[in-house]
């Protein structure tokens, strides 16, 4: 059976380029885009190359960054130019072949098998055309991978950066994939590299040398994929990327383990926030909610109901959202990561409202308004120029 050829391709310090598109003077200054520095959510985003010899990091909160590299530049983040940059790219990507799998905003998987010949090139001759295409045309910069399976592809996107192409082919991926440290591995989160590594698993050689079955009685039915992926087993295929949506989630990994009902109701609410915004671009309404909650041991719990009526509001996606975590967890029991999921849309044109017996009159109405106006605020100011307050109704953030 022929070999795949897969591509990943990963854009470098995608929100940080995006940005010095417009201010180019700072391109050899250390920059970084991240939240709004007087709120939880104040975090680096992504940082420039400049602010990463300073050893700044994503997902560290401003002050541990600014303690790093006190004249870094802080640049807030413009959401709706990032997606449109990513439509922009995976126009250039879908020339090349009608397989483009986008794997977040900013990374895209390429199935090229059936159609490089149409280019005379051959996989790494197709990635660095690709490179060059978005740096001229674009100004950005990505790094690609270039494999037979989709893991090994994106293990390539990560082996070099910037703006670099790194082939894994069957002839050296043992040398180049089994002595990387096992955390370098698709699905491999924290968590799993602690686990392991108490039983002398540090490496991807280490992983692939480790026995099945007791890989499967350590993690579960995730033991068996990851023994495939460190054997070059994986091959699960891309999936093009069409079609109406059918969920819009969002999940965290919160820097610290959850344990009172307070901090998981406003960990859903700001979840819920994000995802009401979603819904709102995207023209959608939830008829239904799906809430995972994961424990410090890496099990996930996943409860979902039918809503009900459709709705995008944040007070209603929230509330409906708290009661499923609820039926899941019950405090001080710690909760690691929680997602929030949009599930059973609609259209605007579809959708229809039931009265909530139990609301004050007028008062769905009065939210709906509130919520417009909130969105046309984010919409002029940024998504972190306005949020309800912690002190207010049940629901809100």
């Amino acid at each position: 059976m022929e070999d795949r050829i897969i591509l990943h391709c990963d854009l470098n310090a995608f929100y940080a380029s995006v940005e010095l598109l417009d201010h180019p003077e700072l391109r050899e200054v250390p920059a970084a885009v991240c939240g709004d520095p007087a709120s939880r959510r104040g975090i680096i985003l992504a940082k420039n190359e400049s602010a990463k010899r300073f050893g700044v990091q994503t997902a560290e909160t401003i002050w541990q960054a600014r303690k790093k590299c006190p004249g870094l530049v802080l640049l807030p983040p413009h959401r709706r130019r990032y997606q449109e940059y990513s439509r922009k790219v995976n126009g250039i990507y879908r020339e090349y072949t009608d397989l483009v799998e986008p794997f977040g905003i900013d990374e895209s998987w390429l199935d090229v098998t059936h159609s490089l010949h149409l280019f005379g090139l051959d996989g790494k001759g197709l990635a660095d055309l690709l490179r060059q295409r978005v740096r001229q045309e674009l100004g950005l910069t990505l790094s690609a991978g270039v494999s037979f399976n989709k893991v090994f592809a994106k293990l390539g996107s990560d082996y070099r950066k910037p703006d670099a192409t790194t082939v894994i082919s069957r002839e050296n991926w043992k040398e180049i994939v089994w002595p990387l440290p096992v955390g370098s591995l698709l699905y491999v989160g924290s968590a799993t590299v602690r686990l392991l590594k108490r039983y002398g698993v540090e490496t991807v050689g280490d992983l692939a040398a480790f026995p099945r079955d007791a890989l499967e009685k350590l993690c579960g039915k995730a033991g068996t994929q990851l023994h495939a992926c460190a054997n070059g087993l994986e091959n699960s295929p891309v999936v093009r990327d069409t079609g109406p949506v059918k969920s819009v989630g969002n999940g965290n990994t919160f820097p610290e383990n959850l344990t009172t009902r307070e901090q998981v109701r406003e960990g859903i609410a700001m979840l819920s926030d994000s995802v009401a915004v979603r819904l709102r671009k995207a023209g959608l309404y939830a008829g239904g909610i799906q809430v995972t909650l994961r424990d410090p041991a890496f099990r996930d719990r996943s409860r979902q109901r039918q809503l009900s009526a459709p709705t995008r509001l944040i007070r209603e996606l929230s509330a409906a959202a708290f009661d499923l975590a609820e039926e899941l967890w019950k405090p001080p029991a710690p909760l690691r990561a929680m997602t929030v999921t949009a599930i059973h849309l609609v259209e605007e044109a579809d959708t229809w409202e039931q009265a909530d017996l139990f609301a004050a009159p007028g008062q769905r109405d009065r939210d709906v308004r509130l919520e417009d106006a909130m969105a046309r605020i984010r919409e002029k100011y940024g998504t972190a120029s306005i949020a309800f307050g912690s002190g207010g109704r049940k629901g809100y953030l």
